[in-house]
C-alpha cells in the first residue's frame, strides 16, 4: 500500500466556557483544519468570516471530475484485526469497498458507500504502544430496508507499513481526500494530500426551540443533530431560546464576525424570527449576508422539505427529514434565498422566506394551534375540520407579472408519498428546566473515553483506540461491536444520572455583559413580532392606499384561499409550487376561487402532495408569477399569515428581493433520486 509521511493535523480543542455559559473561542486552543462544499456560492471549505471573504468564495469551481475516476486505491484490513481485508477505491461520488480475504465476493454487499450518505470520517490510533497500525473511521447513514436512515460506522486498519508514523499518513491522506470530497475543495492534482488542505472547523450558532413540532425538538437535537454534526467535524454553540422573540433579540446583538453560520432547529417560525432579526440590525446590508438553515424539528417544516428535495432526497417526515436535512447541513454549501418584504396596513413592514396566506390556509394554520401537540397531524385535523366549515372572503389581488413566466407549473414527475410522521417519532421526552434567558451548550470534544471491544470468539479484547493519536485515557460505551473504536456518539457531558445528557449554563435574567470572545452582544430591548425597520427599498411598490402603475394585473372576486409562495413546499409534504427555486426571483401567487366544493378542495390538496394539483384541471384554481403583488382583503373579518406568523389583517403588499439571503442547503442533487 502506497505510504505518504505527513504532519499530524492536530487534536480537537477543549470547550473552555466564558462567565456566561457561552464557548470562549479565544480561550480554545487553535482547532484542527476542516471543511468545504461544491458547486454553490458559498462553502464550509472557504471559511470565510467577511463580505470580501464570502465574495471571494464565489469564483467558478473546478471542473468536476467524471463520476468513475479513481482518486484513491489501497488494501485495509478491519478492526479488530482478525477480520477480513478489504481493497478501497474512493471516487468522486463514491467510497467501493470489496473484501479480498478470507474469499472475495463476487457481489460485495454494502460494497458501495455513496458520499451523499457520509456525514464525516477521522483516523484512531491503538493505545497499544505494540500496534503500529492507524485507523480510518467513516460515518455513514445509509437508509434501512424500510426506508429510514441508520447510523453505521466503518473502521479500516491502515497497516501496510512497517511504522505508526507511515500508516497514519496513509490513514490521513484518506481522511483528508474524503473530507475534501465531502466539502467541494480540490484535490491536488499530482501533488501530495495532506490535511493542510483542509481550512479551519467553521462554526455555527445553532438555535433551538425545545417546544417544536410535539416538543422532541430538545431530544431530537442531542440524539440524532448534535453527533452528526460532531462527526462532520463542525464547531458549533447551540443556544435554547425561552419566549417568542428571542432569536430575533440574539441575532440582533450578534458579532458575525464570530460565526460562519446560523442554524434553526425547530419549524419555520424560528427562521422567520433570525431573518427579520438580521434585517433590523443597523448593518442590515452586511448582517442578512450571513448564511442560515433549518434543521427540521417543527409542524410544518417547509423550509426543510425544499431543502430535502434540492439534495435529491426522497420526500420524508419526522426524523427521516432532520438526518436528510443533517447530512446536507454537513456538506456545508450556500445559495442565494429570495425574500419576501410584507408591507402590512399600518405601514411596518416584515420579511418573508416562505409564504404569505389568506382564506382557507391561513385558517388552518392558526386555527389548528391548539393541537400542536399532534405535530404535523394538527394540519391534517385542521384541515378536515376548515372544510366542515369553509368559507369563502371576497377580496382584490393585484401583480406584476414576471416578464419570463416559469414554463409549467407542473412538475415533470410525481413526488413519492412520505410515511405519516406519526410512526416515526419516539417516545415524548421529559421535560426540560428552563432558565430565565437561555441555556447554551458548547460542542466539542470532550475527551470521551471508550472501553475494549470484544469479537466473537477472540480470546483477548481487541487493542483501545484514540482519536488522532491523542489522549490515551479515552474510554466510552458502545451499542455495538460493529461500531467504530471512537466516535462523537457520546457528545455531551452528563447531567446528574444520565451519561449522554447536555452540559446546559444557566444565564442570569437580564441582559448580562458578555465578553468579546462570546461571539454575542447584549440583547436589546423587546421588538415587534413582524416588524422589521430595516432591508431595501421596495422599487417596485408604490405606497399602499395609492394607484398601482401601469403593467399590473388586477383579480376582485371571491376567493376561498390566495397563497404567495417563495419556495416550493408549503409543509414538509405539500409542494405547492414545483418548479420553484430558492432563488428564482419570483412569488408564485395561487388562488381559488368561491364554487369549488369541499370534495374538489380536498383532491387539491391531495395532489399538492405529489406537486401535481395543476394538472387536475379544476377550473377555480389560478396561478401567476409575479414580481410583488397587493392584496386587499374586503371581507370585514379574516385572517392573514407571514410565515405561519398572524399579522395585522388589512391591505398589504409584497415585492420579491431576489437572493438577499443565502441559506445553507448542501450540495444539489437530482430531484426524485435517492442517492
Amino acid at each position: 500500500m502506497d505510504t505518504l509521511r505527513q504532519r499530524s493535523s492536530g487534536t480537537r480543542p477543549c470547550p473552555c466556557f466564558s462567565p456566561t455559559g457561552v464557548l470562549d473561542s479565544d480561550s480554545c486552543p487553535p482547532p484542527s483544519p476542516q471543511r468545504p462544499d461544491q458547486e454553490l456560492t458559498w462553502s464550509w471549505g472557504h471559511g470565510s468570516r467577511s463580505a470580501l471573504d464570502r465574495a471571494e468564495a464565489m469564483a467558478p469551481p473546478p471542473p468536476p471530475l467524471a463520476a468513475s475516476t479513481p482518486l484513491l486505491h489501497g488494501e485495509f484490513g478491519s478492526y479488530p484485526a482478525r477480520g477480513p481485508r478489504f481493497a478501497l477505491t474512493l471516487t468522486p461520488q463514491a467510497l467501493h469497498i470489496q473484501r479480498l480475504r478470507p474469499k472475495p465476493e463476487a457481489r460485495p454487499r454494502g460494497g458501495l458507500v455513496p458520499l451523499a450518505e457520509v456525514s464525516g470520517c477521522c483516523t484512531l490510533r491503538s493505545r497499544s504502544p505494540s500496534d503500529p497500525a492507524a485507523y480510518l473511521c467513516i460515518y455513514t447513514y445509509p437508509r434501512g430496508r424500510r426506508g429510514g436512515r441508520r447510523r453505521a460506522a466503518r473502521t479500516f486498519r491502515a497497516d501496510g507499513a512497517a511504522t505508526y508514523e507511515e500508516n497514519r499518513a496513509e490513514a490521513q491522506r484518506w481522511a483528508t481526500a474524503l473530507t475534501c470530497l465531502l466539502r467541494g475543495l480540490p484535490l491536488p492534482g499530482d501533488g501530495e494530500i495532506t490535511p493542510e488542505l483542509l481550512p479551519r472547523p467553521p462554526r455555527l450558532l445553532l438555535l433551538i426551540n425545545p417546544f417544536g413540532g410535539r416538543g422532541l425538538a430538545w431530544q431530537w437535537c442531542k440524539d440524532h443533530v448534535l453527533p452528526m454534526i460532531s462527526e462532520a467535524g463542525l464547531s458549533f454553540n447551540l443556544i435554547q431560546t425561552e419566549r417568542q422573540n428571542h432569536a430575533r433579540e440574539l441575532v440582533q446583538g450578534l458579532r458575525l464576525s464570530e460565526w460562519d453560520g446560523i442554524v434553526t432547529v425547530s419549524g419555520d417560525g424560528l427562521l422567520y424570527e433570525v431573518l427579520n432579526g438580521l434585517l433590523d440590525r443597523p448593518d442590515w446590508e452586511e448582517a442578512v449576508k450571513m448564511p442560515v438553515g433549518i434543521l427540521p424539528c417543527g409542524s410544518g417544516n417547509a423550509l426543510a422539505g425544499a431543502v430535502n428535495q434540492y439534495g435529491g432526497f426522497e420526500r420524508a417526515l419526522g426524523i427521516d427529514l432532520l438526518l436528510n436535512c443533517s447530512l446536507l447541513l454537513c456538506r456545508g454549501g450556500g445559495h442565494p434565498l429570495d425574500l419576501l418584504s410584507v408591507t402590512l396596513a399600518s405601514g411596518s413592514r416584515c420579511f418573508s422566506f416562505l409564504a404569505v396566506a389568506w382564506g382557507f390556509v391561513s385558517d388552518v394554520d392558526i386555527q389548528s394551534e391548539r393541537f400542536r401537540a399532534l405535530g404535523s397531524a394538527r394540519f391534517t385535523l385542521g384541515t378536515v375540520l376548515g372544510l366542515a366549515t369553509l368559507h369563502t372572503y371576497r377580496g382584490r389581488l393585484s401583480y406584476l407579472p414576471a416578464t419570463v413566466e416559469p414554463a409549467s407549473p407542473t412538475p415533470a414527475h410525481g413526488l413519492p408519498r412520505a410515511k405519516s410522521e406519526l410512526t416515526l417519532a419516539p417516545a415524548p421526552a421529559p421535560p426540560v428546566a428552563h432558565s430565565p434567558l437561555h441555556r447554551s451548550v458548547s460542542d466539542l470534544p470532550l475527551p470521551l473515553p471508550q472501553p475494549a471491544l470484544m469479537s466473537p470468539g477472540s480470546p483477548e479484547p481487541p487493542p483501545l483506540l484514540s482519536i488522532n493519536g491523542g489522549d490515551p485515557e479515552l474510554a466510552g460505551d458502545w451499542a455495538a461491536a460493529g461500531d467504530s473504536p471512537l466516535s462523537p456518539d457520546p457528545l455531551l457531558p452528563s447531567l446528574p444520572g444520565s451519561p449522554k445528557a447536555a452540559l446546559l449554563s444557566p444565564i442570569t435574567e437580564g441582559a448580562p455583559e458578555m465578553p468579546a470572545s462570546s461571539g454575542l452582544l447584549p440583547p436589546t430591548p423587546d421588538a415587534p413580532a413582524a416588524i422589521s425597520t430595516g432591508g431595501p427599498p421596495d422599487h417596485l411598490l408604490p405606497p399602499l392606499g395609492t394607484p398601482l402603475p401601469p403593467g399590473w394585473v388586477t383579480l376582485e372576486g371571491d376567493f376561498v384561499l390566495m397563497l404567495a409562495i417563495s419556495p416550493s413546499h408549503l409543509g414538509a409534504e405539500l409542494v405547492a409550487a414545483p418548479h420553484a427555486r430558492f432563488d428564482d426571483g419570483l412569488v408564485h401567487l395561487c388562488w381559488v376561487r368561491s364554487g369549488i366544493s369541499r370534495a374538489a378542495l380536498l383532491r387539491l390538496f391531495l395532489a399538492m402532495e405529489r406537486g401535481n394539483q395543476f394538472s387536475l384541471g379544476c377550473p377555480q384554481l389560478g396561478y401567476a408569477a409575479a414580481h410583488a403583488f397587493r392584496l386587499e382583503p374586503l371581507t370585514p373579518r379574516g385572517v392573514l399569515t407571514v410565515d405561519g406568523e398572524q399579522v395585522e389583517y388589512g391591505p398589504l403588499q409584497a415585492q420579491v428581493h431576489p437572493g438577499l439571503g443565502t441559506l445553507l442547503t448542501g450540495p444539489p442533487g437530482r430531484p426524485g433520486r435517492e442517492p
